[in-house]
């Protein structure tokens, strides 16, 4: 027996707003942060590892959400919970007391989700295989039993489910092949950040280019003057061939979003992301009707599997964006992928921020093999921020990301950044801001 023994979290917070790292519409001056979690065992060596994601002030109330369910953990069997991780997510959504901050959305249900992706991370460290393996290896009927269909039956069921899975079983050892040796595409977010100059911005896009991205992604939202001239500065800096896509991160009125990217036609959007609140479902639907055919996208704000359900069943979305700290963990992502299979969405997994890139290939990857049997047609974001505080850092590779090959699911940061980006105490905050703007 293998017992799991502690929960132990950490308020981690980068310095990214001093160099308008991650600045957008809505979020000028973010500070990328991580409520970090490592799920120990009694056994030397082996421990589980994930974070929640935030931007700077509230990491500390994150932190908190996530300590509050050490009480369903400690004590419990490993071997147990890494048989039974559907179970495992129930028993923590479910909690009749902590429920009610929710229900399963906000805080709590981003707690509920770090915790149960450390459990995911320690299962796969315990099979020996990196989580999209992992996943990809399951038999349908397992994949299955770690999804919560509640609320989900009119529109998926576990029958269908099923159904989808057999029917993409046959073709995942030549998909596997197929991920290793090829990879997953990417796009890239890094020189679209609006606190950028036109010179950085188009200095970015072009070395984009020459490192093999055919998609890059700038914020937008602000200003409508200033949107029109980066984008169609951006359209004269990457050519004809290059995809621009754009991210208002929430910041429309349903009416000014259709009136804004009225604006952009000429640019010629691959899709436009966030127009208006990620709450508003008739909103986006509405947003798609006025100016198709501009696909419209939504997700990385997407607090559960049933917005996601009435997103697909509204017609509101082209294609959608998971996160792999938004929702209550791998479980849920599972079932929103398998619903955005069902109704024939296409997901651009979001990863802006600390360790997003590093976890969501995972979930991505797991898709392409398992489920859709699709990649060419998708691919995941990726900013080029902070990837060396991570133990496994993501691998990119002409514009693709390489499948990861050490077990788990790739969350573990290195103890020194632990120690160095501790908030408020770490060294790294208590420097002057000259001398961290030379880390």
């Amino acid at each position: 027996m293998t017992m799991i023994t502690a929960l132990d979290t950490f308020d981690v917070r980068f310095p990214t707003s001093r160099e308008l790292d991650g600045s957008d519409a809505m979020n000028p001056d973010p500070d990328y942060s991580a409520a970090y979690v490592i799920m120990r065992t009694d056994q030397p060596g082996l421990a589980g590892y994930s974070l929640a994601f935030t931007i700077g002030r509230g990491n500390d109330v994150q932190k908190a959400a996530i300590d509050a369910l050490a009480h369903h953990i400690l004590g419990l069997d490993l071997r147990e919970v890494a048989g039974d991780l559907g179970g495992f997510s129930k028993r923590l959504i479910n909690d009749s007391q902590l429920r009610w901050l929710g229900p399963e959305k906000g805080v709590m249900h981003m707690a509920i989700g770090a915790v149960i992706n450390a459990a995911w991370d320690l299962a796969a460290r315990l099979a020996g295989k990196p989580l999209w393996r992992f996943i990809a290896d399951m038999t349908p009927e397992e994949l299955v039993a770690t999804i919560d269909f509640r609320y989900l039956t009119d529109a998926l069921t576990p029958e269908e489910a099923l159904t989808m899975l057999h029917a993409a079983a046959p073709g995942k050892p030549k998909r596997i092949e197929q991920l290793l040796a090829e990879g997953y595409p990417a796009y890239t977010t890094s020189p679209g950040w609006l606190g950028y100059s036109d010179e950085k911005m188009q200095r970015l896009a072009r070395e984009a280019i020459a490192d093999g991205f055919r998609t890059i992604k700038l914020k937008v939202g602000m200003n409508v003057e200033d949107d029109i001239r980066r984008c169609r500065l951006a359209r004269e800096t990457v050519g004809p061939n290059i995809a621009i896509a754009v991210d208002a991160n929430q910041r429309w009125n349903v009416p000014d979003a259709i009136a804004w990217l009225r604006h952009l036609v000429d640019v010629k959007l691959e899709w436009v992301e966030e127009p208006t609140s990620p709450d508003d479902i008739l909103g986006h639907a509405a947003i798609r009707r006025a100016v198709a055919p501009v696909p419209i996208s939504t997700g990385e704000h997407t607090h559960n599997r049933v917005m996601f359900k009435q997103l697909f069943q509204a017609g509101a979305v082209d294609l959608v964006q998971i996160d792999a700290a938004r929702v209550g963990g791998v479980n849920e992502n599972l079932a929103i992928l398998l619903m955005a299979a069902k109704y024939g969405v296409r997901v651009y997994p979001h990863a802006g921020g600390v360790g997003l890139c590093e976890l969501v290939q995972h979930l991505a990857m797991a898709d392409f093999i398992a489920i859709t049997g699709k990649k060419e047609d998708r691919a995941i974001e990726f900013v080029d921020h902070l990837h060396q505080h991570f133990v496994e850092p993501v691998v990119i590779r002409n514009g693709r990301y390489i499948a990861p090959q050490t077990p788990g699911f790739s969350a573990q940061m290195h103890a020194d950044t632990l120690t160095q980006y501790r908030y408020p105490d770490g060294p790294v905050w208590m420097e002057p801001v000259d001398i961290v703007n030379a880390h």
